[in-house]
């Protein structure tokens, strides 16, 4: 009896860290494809319509507080997940200073930029933490620690003098989804090796 219960423990116990991964792993394949598709937008669509334009501005940061907020509540909650909670926030309130600032494209860019340098540092600090139980987390504080000296180069150009448009934010996104689909590819390699 002893050696059934013993069992059926350690599978438990085994499959709990690979349902969190094989979750943690759609989650950045959706990450990846949304900003794929989001850096595509911009480049066509908000290129060419000032409209288009602000929308797309707005929703990034909306679309990456949802994001965490659903991230860390698949995972234990906010309060379980400090660094993701901090985001959320981060990003709700960049929504806001966004839409505010809209009419002023270098005033929008240093707001990025803002936001880039703290949801970056969150970012590297919720890698760090998920290390542990999940690993090819290296991409993820790679994204991060990139996203805060990106953050310092926006509010760089934001002070200058040259024309801004969402073109210039489109890059940002764009490695972020790179950096989401190399840890989603990690991710799925990883439990490949695992189940064999």
């Amino acid at each position: 009896m002893s050696r059934v219960v013993e069992h059926n423990a350690v599978s438990v116990t085994t499959s709990a860290p690979a349902a969190g991964a094989a979750e943690l792993r759609n989650y950045y394949w959706i990450r990846a494809t949304v900003a794929a598709g989001w850096v595509i937008a911009a480049f066509s669509l908000g290129s060419a319509m000032p409209t288009a334009a602000a929308v797309l501005l707005i929703a990034y940061p909306a679309w990456d507080a949802a994001a965490n907020l659903i991230d860390a509540a698949r995972n234990g909650g906010l309060k379980r997940n400090r660094t993701q909670a901090l985001n959320v926030l981060v990003s709700a309130a960049t929504t806001v200073a966004v839409a505010a600032a809209i009419g002023d494209m270098r005033l929008v860019v240093g707001v990025f930029g803002l936001w880039a340098i703290l949801a970056g540092l969150l970012q590297l600090a919720t890698g760090v933490r998920r290390w542990r139980s999940y690993g090819a987390q290296w991409a993820m504080v790679l994204s991060g620690a990139q996203s805060a000296l990106a953050g310092g180069f926006f509010i760089k150009r934001s002070l200058g003098s040259a024309t801004l448009g969402i073109t210039d934010v489109a890059p940002y996104a764009a490695f972020g989804a790179f950096y989401f689909l190399v840890s989603a590819l990690w991710l799925t390699v990883r439990r490949g090796r695992l189940s064999r």
